[in-house]
């Protein structure tokens, strides 16, 4: 059987089981100002079936650019009072229509398209500048992280092994209520392709029960350890109830980046993946590593978008 695997340095730091665009809302603002001025001279008239076009009350725009100022404020000041070099840039609204997803070249398994197997990919379609954040496994437990990412409001998804995730699971419950997806990365860790199909399914479903009863959901998303898999993985995954299996294009460290492609660019809808890592681990703390990726991401000019807006 054919097995697929990541060029990620499989056992490196693995732990054993045990802004608001104001530009755009003054023209918006400054564009029905004006056109409420030249109403009188001459009428607009709606299509066939269609009700009159009522511009808004002056008091609700004012009262609208009033938000749009103070929430721009409020991200100048998150990533001063954190030590960005740039206010992080804010993302599109999610797409009307999700793009189609499929396997990247070269990651395909056995019968793959004919069983209907979960696509495995590095980066969603789009046309948006747009990169997706996802942090692994669940072992650092900082709560700066946490009140970083609400201050900054940048999105991002979590893919946690219970082994982790259960010496604390209410710092994982404080993340999805901050907005953050929490999705499956097995119970315990392990590689998957030593595994016969039934302990890949026992990794797979345990950790979507573990999810379900302690958040209330069973995610669709799953990456497997290392970003090993074989066809038994995606079998068990797709019987499991997951529909997709991101991996990664770009990781990111405290003091480097590692890249999938041989230029080392980022690419719109690249995902990007680190790891829930501290000083014991890492020369750094998990802001140190945020701050390192909105750095890049930001002064080459792209958002952060919501990885589950796209899929």
């Amino acid at each position: 059987m054919r097995v697929v695997g990541q060029n990620d340095k499989r056992w490196a730091g693995w732990r054993a089981p045990g802004g608001v665009r104001i530009g755009l809302a003054a023209l918006t603002l400054a564009t029905l100002a004006s056109g409420c001025g030249q109403h009188d001279a001459a009428e607009v008239r709606p299509a066939g079936g269609q009700q009159p076009l009522e511009a808004p009350p002056a008091r609700a725009l004012d009262s609208y650019a009033t938000k749009l100022r103070a929430a721009h404020a409020a991200r100048v000041a998150a990533a001063k009072r954190w030590g960005l070099k740039r206010v992080p840039l804010t993302a599109p609204p999610p797409p009307a229509r999700k793009p189609a997803i499929t396997t990247r070249a070269g990651f395909e398994v056995d019968g793959h398209r004919r069983l209907g197997l979960p696509p495995v990919f590095t980066t969603v379609p789009t046309r948006e500048k747009v990169v997706f954040l996802t942090i692994d496994d669940g072992a650092e437990k900082d709560p700066a992280l946490l009140r970083m990412m609400s201050e900054l409001r940048v999105p991002y998804s979590a893919f946690l092994s219970d082994y982790l995730a259960k010496e604390d699971y209410g710092y994982f419950r404080r993340m999805r209520n901050q907005g953050a997806g929490l999705h499956n990365h097995t119970l315990h860790h392990p590689y998957l392709p030593d595994l016969s199909y039934a302990r890949q399914k026992d990794e797979i479903c345990g950790m979507q029960d573990v999810l379900e009863k302690r958040y209330g959901k069973r995610p669709v998303l799953f990456r497997p350890p290392f970003g090993n898999y074989d066809g038994n993985t995606l079998r068990a995954a797709k019987a499991c109830g997951i529909t997709h299996v991101p991996l990664w294009n770009e990781e990111v460290f405290v003091d480097r980046w590692e890249y999938r492609e041989w230029d080392r660019e980022l690419r719109r809808g690249d995902i990007v993946l680190s790891h829930f890592r501290g000083r014991e681990d890492w020369k750094g703390t998990m802001p140190d590593m945020i701050r390192r990726f909105l750095d890049k991401v930001t002064a080459e000019g792209y958002a952060v978008g919501r990885l589950e807006d796209y899929l």
